[in-house]
């Protein structure tokens, strides 16, 4: 099982940059890169609604399952 996280798709949609994503959800630059490159092992629901109400979209929309 893999989760493929989606969230440089959404940024680009949104014509967002990291460092601009970063400030608005109060995340540090390197703590968003490594969510953003599949680094993290997990995401508080805190962040992800952060996320999610700055880039006005849903949970499903930043991440994706995929059966190895």
């Amino acid at each position: 099982m893999s989760i493929i996280i989606r969230l440089d798709r959404m940024m680009a949609d949104r014509k967002m940059s990291l460092n601009e994503l970063a400030e608005k959800v109060d995340m540090s630059n390197v703590n968003l890169s490594n969510l953003k490159t599949g680094k993290m092992k997990g995401i508080r629901f805190e962040t992800l609604n952060a996320i999610c109400k700055v880039l006005e979209c849903q949970p499903g929309d930043l991440f994706e399952y995929v059966e190895d």
